[in-house]
């Protein structure tokens, strides 16, 4: 891990991203307290991370682990005695929508049902901000859905900040305010999602013959699939369609493809890996 540095808001939902090797789950790690940095310093709340800081920091690393013949309520019961926290366990299983089910065997649940109670042992203590590791892992559609509006709510409605990583690059986009991608140990980038994707947009064309065009356009445009990518500003765009009509171009399809987190994601860290980082 090398120049990794970034800062995580109250009240909203960070996405930490990267591939297998990246470093992601030793940096959250690291955060926890579970792995101890050779060099560098990392803060909660304004201050160095310490134990009692630590107390206000809720996670979920891994695929958790339960006592399958204990109910969900016995569990977080348990948590709350070994732990000596004090926490209202109602409250916790109306937060993450497990009350009607609080009395079944843990054995019996769902994998979302698991991810769930996983998030709620997280609460347990208030914590002012939370990580979740691969919270959504191996679950259905319903429950990316469920898992989904759960850390919306926790950020938006109760003020917790949430650092978040998943290899689920659609649903970060969907939840996450700010990312960073880490490549090889090193921050390949970060921002806002809306800043890093608003740059990229361009227009894509489906004309025949391909060669003329590109060769007009020049370094403006490369070949895409079946038809042309250019980066072009949004005012010139009637003229250059007026252009290639005029001089005998087949023009098929005009539209502006907007790159997903995925598409970045993609772009940033072969970036790095070309530049031997």
């Amino acid at each position: 891990m090398d120049a990794v540095s970034f800062e995580v808001p109250d009240a909203g939902v960070y996405g930490l991203l990267g591939p297998n090797g990246a470093g992601k789950s030793t940096l959250l790690r690291m955060i926890c307290g579970l792995i101890q940095p050779d060099k560098g310093e990392i803060r909660l709340f304004g201050k160095p991370a310490n134990p009692h800081s630590r107390k206000k920091l809720g996670a979920l690393i891994d695929s958790p682990t339960f006592y399958p013949f204990m109910t969900a309520r016995q569990f977080l019961f348990l948590l709350t005695d070994t732990s000596g926290v004090r926490a209202d366990i109602e409250s916790v299983l109306k937060r993450v929508d497990l009350v009607s089910a609080s009395n079944q065997r843990i054995g019996s649940f769902s994998l979302g049902m698991r991810q769930r109670l996983g998030i709620a042992s997280a609460l347990i203590a208030k914590p002012r901000a939370v990580i979740l590791d691969e919270p959504t892992n191996g679950l259905d559609p319903d429950g990316m859905i469920e898992m989904r509006d759960l850390i919306r709510h926790l950020a938006q409605d109760e003020g917790v900040a949430v650092l978040l990583s998943s290899h689920l690059l659609d649903e970060v986009e969907k939840v996450a305010d700010r990312v960073a991608i880490l490549s090889h140990g090193r921050l390949a980038a970060e921002g806002r999602v809306s800043d890093l994707l608003g740059g990229g947009e361009y227009l894509w064309l489906d004309v025949r013959p391909l060669n003329p065009v590109l060769a007009k356009l020049g370094d403006l445009a490369w070949k895409e699939g079946n038809g042309l990518g250019v980066r072009v500003p949004r005012e010139q765009v009637p003229e250059l369609v007026k252009a290639l009509v005029l001089q005998g171009m087949d023009l098929h399809e005009v539209k502006w493809i907007r790159p997903n987190l995925e598409s970045f994601f993609l772009a940033e860290t072969r970036h790095t890996q070309a530049a031997g980082v």
